[in-house]
């Protein structure tokens, strides 16, 4: 035992993982309740969520801003967000280097494109097309649209994603679906 009473070291703890929400193509003009009530669970399950683009009103991102730090990048259909919102953005969150644009470019190619795009990147987070991925890119780099939580287009559901990043990893990547 330690000075404390405690045996072992403090940096033998285990800290829990960071839980990103991750959201795209919401969509949302002026009534939020579009956004689905299993969102908002995930939005108070999670540390921060991060929104690939085509928000569509500031109101969405003040709404999640009010719950928890939100990192978001303009989409096509963001126009009242110009100049509000970047159309590119890098983060580092728990050691894990995060990049995020909202149309990551047509299937063919995009792996070896958004390493380009992002060389330092260890995910890249994208939306626009409503179809969720999850799934390696180029170099170990990893690739993640979350689909659409309000407009399932061609999918069989709604979806969003979830990350967990710990020490600089991906430690947990998976797609949700919700109704």
């Amino acid at each position: 035992m330690d000075a404390t009473g405690q045996d072992g070291d403090i940096t033998d703890r285990l800290v829990p993982p960071l839980r990103l929400l991750v959201l795209a193509d919401t969509h949302l003009r002026t009534d939020l309740s579009g956004l689905p009530p299993e969102v908002w669970d995930e939005v108070e399950a999670c540390d921060a969520v991060l929104h690939a683009g085509d928000v569509v009103t500031g109101d969405l991102l003040d709404a999640l801003r009010a719950r928890r730090p939100v990192h978001a990048v303009l989409g096509n259909n963001d126009h009242a967000l110009v100049g509000a919102l970047p159309d590119r953005l890098e983060v580092e969150l728990a050691g894990v280097r995060v990049a995020m644009v909202h149309d990551s470019g047509a299937r063919a190619g995009r792996g070896p494109r958004l390493r380009r795009w992002f060389p330092d990147a260890r995910v890249v987070v994208f939306g626009h097309s409503h179809e969720p991925v999850d799934e390696p890119g180029e170099d170990g780099q990893w690739l993640f649209n979350p689909g659409s939580a309000v407009q399932r287009r061609r999918q069989l559901r709604c979806t969003v994603g979830v990350l967990e990043l710990a020490d600089g990893a991906v430690v947990g990547h998976r797609i949700v679906p919700v109704s």
